[in-house]
């Protein structure tokens, strides 16, 4: 019941969105380059709809894969600290250092290493994301209770079993939120960085359609890339209720 009353809102939210950007950009006559109407925007989706789906699945490859590389990096690390705590005070430091930088910063660098292809987009996205992933998954791994600690040890529990036994599932609801918030991010890293040098993608699309001033085809790129990163969230969002099945929605 929560669940259908909370889609009929999206979407009902969607709609009176749709219905006021066409208000005010038929209301006011607003030009192109400031505000096209929706009516048009969708109108150029589904004329171009056949290269907006190339670019999008373009893009959502080195999304996908940067999200997984991006996660197992974070994750691990984190795992790994747990199990190492000396080296965690040397590591935190660095990889906030690394991550006080914006990644954008990075691209140049990035591309220059690794070329304009889809391996630039991936390691960018997995450097985004595993930052994200390792604050989660740090943070989740702390929480454990001391005294909960304290009793499995006394049960003969090693730091493995206490890592699998009690530290991750504690740390799951947090490291599933990471996953969750990281979604949106891993889109909009890899279509900057389309932009700054790629052979597709909607990113490209963006930067190709801007060089044309062709203003609607920007924006229909952008609402392919915004229903993207809905869809992507939405489906990590659906696994983390089904693994956090407990808690209340």
């Amino acid at each position: 019941m929560r669940k259908s009353l909370a889609v009929q809102r999206g979407i009902l939210g969607a709609l009176l969105l749709i219905g006021l950007w066409e208000g005010i950009a038929r209301g006011f006559a607003l030009p192109a380059y400031v505000l096209p109407a929706m009516s048009d925007v969708l109108l150029g989706v589904w004329a171009k709809r056949a290269m907006l789906a190339e670019a999008a699945s373009y893009t959502l490859a080195e999304a996908f894969l940067g999200y997984a590389l991006g996660a197992l990096v974070g994750i691990g690390l984190a795992v790994a600290l747990t199990l190492l705590p000396r080296a965690r005070g040397f590591v935190v430091t660095a990889v906030t250092a690394v991550n006080s930088v914006p990644v954008v910063a990075y691209s140049p660098l990035i591309l220059l290493w690794f070329g304009i292809g889809i391996a630039s987009k991936v390691v960018m996205v997995a450097l985004a994301v595993s930052f994200t992933l390792f604050l989660s998954t740090l943070a989740g791994l702390d929480r454990v209770d001391r005294r909960s600690i304290d009793l499995m040890r006394s049960f003969g529990a090693g730091r493995l079993a206490l890592l699998w036994r009690l530290r991750l599932p504690t740390a799951l609801p947090l490291i599933l939120a990471g996953l969750r918030v990281s979604t949106v991010r891993s889109i909009i890293v890899a279509i900057v960085t389309e932009m700054l040098g790629a052979y597709g993608g909607l990113g490209w699309v963006i930067y190709q359609a801007v060089l044309q001033i062709d203003f609607v085809q920007v924006w229909s790129a952008i609402v392919v890339a915004s229903a993207a990163s809905l869809l992507f969230f939405g489906l990590v969002g659906l696994a983390e209720r089904r693994l956090l099945f407990w808690k209340a929605t």
